[in-house]
């Protein structure tokens, strides 16, 4: 596939749209909208990384690895990891041309019907019907499929070892991934899956269907214009529109530059669109004054079991494969689904994971540093696909928190700041939980590898939501159910032109992977502009392979 951005001197001065980001949300109003005819710019802070050019050795990844946290700020600002330390949590995002889409496990899964029943939502979000259309049309973009033998990977045979702790089997998880050669919706050839597990570290087969692969190609077939390593800054109101102001993202150059437009659909992610609306009304617009509030983790924990008695075979091997040995499978295979009929926020989904290749070299010293592993020689002589560390379950939880963190302006950065959050009960129910699935395969339950490092032992979360929260008025929300963005602390009042498209939208956690949710609504939202605007689209496929 050919490359998707342009140089930066292509930008026109104006357009119809300018979308800003380019994760789910982002691409799915960057198709829609230049399906409809409008002139669209999408502007991306992160690099555009084509199919084999994702890190797969560890050089590599720590190039891409980018660090922000108090006055600490080290790796370049376009790596593809941004990792977010903070003084109560850890937030991990996506940096690069398809957003948290490059890096995440891809699990696609729609939440249980009582998340969207809660009064947290505007009623108007179930009550019009365009929720099951925007999911509809998300499953037929993204595609998520369960791979036909996930019982004959080593590591999903080793969760159903842990499941019996819990009496209930494992299933396989929908993942947004080709297992069989095809030619996608947006008209891009994809290979197969080659079950290499690096889907964390970006999919150098080509097979994960990332936003990059799916929304964006759409987008730039249809005619949006593409720009990448731009850095929005804060959005301005202007006579008929809107001013965007960017600088370039190297931070070396202070010259900062601008694009108008009727619309601007904000979809650079929670911390992103938060950030921006955050610095806009520094410079004197007006928000709800719920800008900020409902921070949700989504319940996340990322946890490892070791010194079980069977291997799991949970390291990626890359592609081409860096061992030859038992197929890997996508990051997620299985699931062990754990609802609770009685309350909502105590269900939980426990996922096998895997660790991307270009990780493995450092295996062995995140476990010494905590003395935990007595056979780390033997990982460093053996390697990780032969040693103790063949014998990792790393586990991938979602569930349910109170979504009351607040992001804060700090440095002129989005911060997250809630304190206790570590003490919620949910980490606790989930250390048990996971307490259980590694005694049933024999192993030791490690909550932190990274306790003796600078990290600590806070929560992390890869699912941030909120902060520009769904809303029935100003009062309650950031957002209406359309995703419009109220004008000032009260009413129903909209500024024109203006939404939020992403996981910041989302008003509580959801229990899921929130990909195929943030998907959704960014689908509801557009056939919405749509309808306001009398505008029209189709959603068929391309016919013709890019």
């Amino acid at each position: 596939m050919q490359p998707l951005s342009l140089p930066r001197p292509a930008l026109k001065p104006a357009y119809d749209v300018v979308v800003v980001g380019s994760g789910y949300g982002g691409g799915v109003a960057a198709s829609r909208l230049a399906r409809a005819g409008q002139s669209v710019c999408v502007i991306e802070r992160g690099r555009e990384f084509l199919t084999g050019e994702f890190p797969s050795r560890l050089p590599e990844l720590r190039r891409e690895l980018q660090l922000t946290g108090g006055t600490m700020r080290s790796g370049s600002r376009t790596g593809l990891f941004d990792f977010r330390v903070g003084a109560d949590i850890h937030v991990l995002v996506g940096c690069g041309l398809g957003g948290g889409s490059l890096i995440n496990a891809g699990v696609g899964l729609r939440p249980d019907a009582r998340v969207f029943a809660d009064a947290a939502w505007p009623e108007e979000v179930t009550r019009d019907g365009l929720l099951d259309l925007g999911f509809g049309r998300a499953n037929a973009m993204l595609r998520p499929s369960r791979y036909a033998d996930a019982n004959r990977l080593t590591k999903y045979r080793a969760l159903q070892t842990a499941s019996a702790a819990f009496g209930v089997d494992p299933v396989a998880a929908p993942v947004v991934v080709s297992f069989e050669e095809t030619v996608n919706p947006a008209g891009v050839m994809q290979p197969a899956c080659t079950l290499c597990g690096d889907c964390c570290s970006g999919c150098n087969v080509g097979a994960k269907n990332t936003v990059a692969m799916t929304y964006l190609p759409d987008a730039r077939a249809h005619g949006a214009e593409i720009f990448t390593e731009l850095a929005v800054t804060h959005i301005e109101k202007r006579a008929g529109g809107w001013r965007v102001h960017f600088l370039p993202s190297n931070g070396t150059d202070k010259e900062g530059a601008f694009v108008d437009a009727k619309t601007v659909v904000l979809g650079a992610g929670t911390l992103g669109s938060t950030e921006i609306l955050l610095r806009s009304r520094e410079k004197g617009l007006a928000f709800s004054d719920r800008l900020g509030e409902g921070f949700s983790a989504n319940g996340d924990i990322i946890a490892f079991a070791l010194g079980g008695r069977e291997r799991v075979n949970a390291v990626g091997v890359g592609e081409p494969p860096k061992f030859v040995g038992d197929i890997i499978g996508a990051c997620v295979a299985g699931q062990i689904e754990l609802p609770d009929g009685e309350a909502l926020d105590r269900s939980m989904i426990i996922q096998e994971g895997v660790l991307p290749s270009a990780l493995a070299p450092l295996l062995p010293v995140f476990f010494i540093s905590g003395g935990r592993l007595l056979g780390a020689a033997q990982s460093l002589i053996k390697g990780v696909y032969q040693g103790p560390l063949s014998h990792l379950h790393t586990f991938f939880v979602v569930s349910h928190d109170d979504a009351k963190g607040r992001i804060r302006l700090d440095k002129d950065r989005a911060q997250i700041h809630w304190p206790g959050v570590a003490e919620q009960e949910v980490y606790a129910r989930v250390d048990d939980a996971l307490t259980k699935a590694a005694q049933a395969v024999g192993a030791r339950y490690i909550k932190s590898p990274l306790s003796a490092t600078t990290m600590g032992t806070k929560p992390a979360t890869a699912h941030p939501l909120g902060g520009c929260g769904m809303g029935a008025d100003a009062g309650s929300g950031v957002v209406n159910h359309k995703c419009q963005v109220f004008a000032g602390p009260g009413g129903e009042g909209v500024h024109e032109g203006l939404y939020v498209c992403d996981g910041a939208v989302i008003p509580r956690s959801i229990g899921v992977n929130p990909l195929l949710t943030i998907t959704a609504l960014a689908e509801r939202a557009m056939v919405h502009l749509a309808r306001d605007h009398n505008l029209g689209f189709d959603t068929g496929a391309n016919t013709e392979a890019a």
